[in-house]
């Protein structure tokens, strides 16, 4: 008999912060290694060194390169981390892109923290610099899906497919001849830009994402709604502004914005792409264009119809572009990035309108909007908010509840163990619910720090 310790270090009873450590007497294994993000009391969390000794972790398993999955790597490394890193190609790329900027965004904000003094540490210091990220990238190393790797005598792993971004995997790890598998986040069966996910044919032990286990998503026209907004903007002589997600979402936007107008369904309004993580990232999907289903002359063809931004001097020239004009910038939750620029200057505009499209997590600014805020602080400074808010959720890029229900559908075995992860309460109890209702399988919600025995 074998035993093996699991370690809940992030995304339980949350859905930011993923980390799994599975100690074992072959190998420690950490599946994802994520920033918390939202509220305070989370992200706190970030500057907690983890409770284990770093340097006894053999490997990182990523599953893909979200920041919620990879950006804690940085952290990681300075608290002794010095195995291997390991995803598919794509999700390494993605996952270089992510620490990069996420680098660059700690080193400015902390520098503007202590310029314009609205920091209550003296000094203020990054989570981590261009330099931590760079020295965590000499240690990744990547595999190929669907084909088994050996990690130790006992335990191997592969890949699978799982949609939602480019590179983006579900986990199957054999340890002492039980199947572990980590879902990852799991896809949409009909996405714009990506396959189906695969479905995992055995788990005994079964770690399930549940960010929408209490929701489907509406069935409402993406498109229609565009079009709406967008005439709406033309005639008031104003701004759409949609923060945005740098990977895969902000490529979905384009392709459907391309669409409408190549179908001349919308008027010829200039769009504008600000966000340097997302142009690094269109760059992904044309190196690996078997990962997704754009073909090449369709995608060449959008990306030559939008303005890219390169730089913040064109940022501010856009701002004062007299023109209706459409503007999708990072970040998705309105944390970070380019697109806090733009509602700097236009946020008190009745004539700019706003579109979020996705979840917007607890304590971010997006779900502030969502919810009706009649200010928003950014910059030490609170701002009016004056601008119409709409929202879409189809175009998440998690499954709901009816997909995660379909990904669990081609299980040939019972899991001895479900384990819920990645969801807010309400998500995961509705979710444990309906699970233990439709296939009779004990299902756990996991809790933040617990530690569980297996023995195999």
């Amino acid at each position: 008999m074998n035993t093996i310790k699991i370690h809940f270090l992030g995304a339980s009873e949350t859905v930011t912060g993923s980390k799994f450590l599975l100690e074992t007497p072959e190998q420690n294994i950490l599946v994802d290694c994520g920033m918390f993000q939202g509220i305070k009391a989370l992200r706190e969390q970030n500057w907690q060194d983890l409770p284990f000794e770093v340097s006894s972790i053999d490997v990182v398993l990523l599953t893909h390169g979200h920041l919620d999955h990879t950006g804690y790597l940085p952290r990681l490394v300075k608290q002794g981390f010095k195995g291997k890193i390991i995803g598919t190609l794509p999700t390494l790329e993605i996952t270089k892109i992510i620490l990069l900027d996420s680098a660059k965004i700690n080193e400015e904000d902390t520098e503007r923290a202590n310029k314009e003094d609205y920091t209550k540490h003296h000094p203020a210091l990054p989570f981590y610099t261009i330099k931590d990220a760079e020295r965590t990238l000499k240690m990744f190393s990547s595999t190929e899906k669907d084909k088994w790797y050996t990690l130790s005598e006992h335990i191997k792993f592969r890949f699978k497919y799982n949609g939602h971004i480019i590179g983006a995997t579900f986990i199957e790890l054999e340890m002492f001849g039980e199947m572990f598998v980590f879902s990852g986040d799991i896809g949409r069966q009909e996405d714009l830009l990506l396959r189906p996910p695969q479905k995992p044919q055995r788990a005994d032990y079964l770690f399930l994402e549940s960010t929408y286990g209490n929701k489907l998503h509406p069935r409402d026209s993406v498109s229609e709604k565009l079009i709406e907004l967008i005439n709406k903007t033309v005639h008031n002589k104003g701004i759409l502004i949609i923060p945005s997600f740098a990977v895969e979402r902000l490529q979905t936007l384009m392709f459907l914005l391309w669409k409408l107008h190549d179908e001349h369904r919308i008027p010829n309004i200039p769009i504008f792409i600000d966000s340097p993580m997302g142009n690094n990232v269109l760059g992904v999907f044309e190196r690996f264009a078997a990962w997704h289903k754009i073909p090449p002359a369709e995608f060449f063809a959008m990306k030559h119809r939008m303005n890219i931004i390169a730089s913040y001097k064109e940022t501010w020239e856009t701002i004062d572009d007299p023109r209706p004009k459409i503007v999708i910038a990072g970040s998705g939750m309105v944390t970070g990035g380019r697109v806090l620029t733009y509602l700097k200057q236009l946020v008190d505009k009745k004539n700019t309108s706003i579109l979020l499209v996705g979840y917007q997590a607890e304590g971010t600014r997006g779900r502030q909007l969502l919810e009706g805020a009649h200010e928003l602080k950014f910059y030490g400074k609170y701002y009016d908010v004056n601008a119409e808010v709409h929202h879409i959720e189809s175009l998440s890029a998690h499954a709901d509840q009816a997909g995660i229900l379909d990904w669990l559908s081609e299980l040939k075995n019972t899991p001895k163990r479900t384990f819920l992860i990645h969801g807010e309460p309400t998500a995961l109890q509705t979710l444990k619910v309906k699970i233990q209702d439709t296939f009779s399988w004990e299902v756990t919600i996991a809790k933040h720090n617990q530690v569980l025995e297996i023995s195999v």
